[in-house]
């Protein structure tokens, strides 16, 4: 699992300025080098769509995944580019960005992309529904969680 995540890893020199700070939200600070995937999708969202806003949280733990995964994310991107887009076109605009993740690393991706109209109108961030299971009826999980880590 460690070289696909490596492949996903690329340096982060960004800084975001927070227009509506949440209560829950904290600042952006260094990066983390222990989540280099929580880095690579920050770094890419903020250089390619310019963000007003951005939060991105790692909802690995909400799985049936090893301790420390990266591999389920929400993301809440506040962006002036995204103005005169349909909901789909700004869901495009987020998946082509972060294709390489998808790619290789990240299982899923949840998106809330707004227009800072649509962010100042209604300034909140959904929330995931509980892991159903699905890997818990499947018997080769252990398996297939021992593979991707050799």
């Amino acid at each position: 699992m460690l070289p696909s995540v490596l492949r996903c890893a690329c340096p982060i020199s960004t800084t975001l300025a927070f227009t509506r700070p949440l209560a829950h939200f904290r600042p952006h600070m260094a990066p983390d080098p222990n989540r280099p995937v929580e880095g690579a999708i920050r770094t890419k969202l903020t250089q390619q769509l310019e963000p007003e806003h951005l939060e991105v949280h790692n909802e690995s733990h909400m799985h049936a995944v090893p301790p420390g995964s990266e591999s389920h994310f929400r993301v809440l991107v506040v962006s002036p580019r995204f103005n005169g887009l349909s909901l789909l076109q700004r869901h495009r605009l987020v998946n082509e960005t972060l294709a390489e993740e998808l790619k290789s690393c990240v299982h899923a991706l949840a998106i809330q992309a707004k227009t800072p109209l649509q962010w100042g109108s209604n300034p909140s961030i959904a929330k995931s529904p509980p892991c159903m299971g699905g890997s818990k009826g499947d018997h080769t999980v252990e398996e297939k969680l021992k593979a991707g880590r050799d």
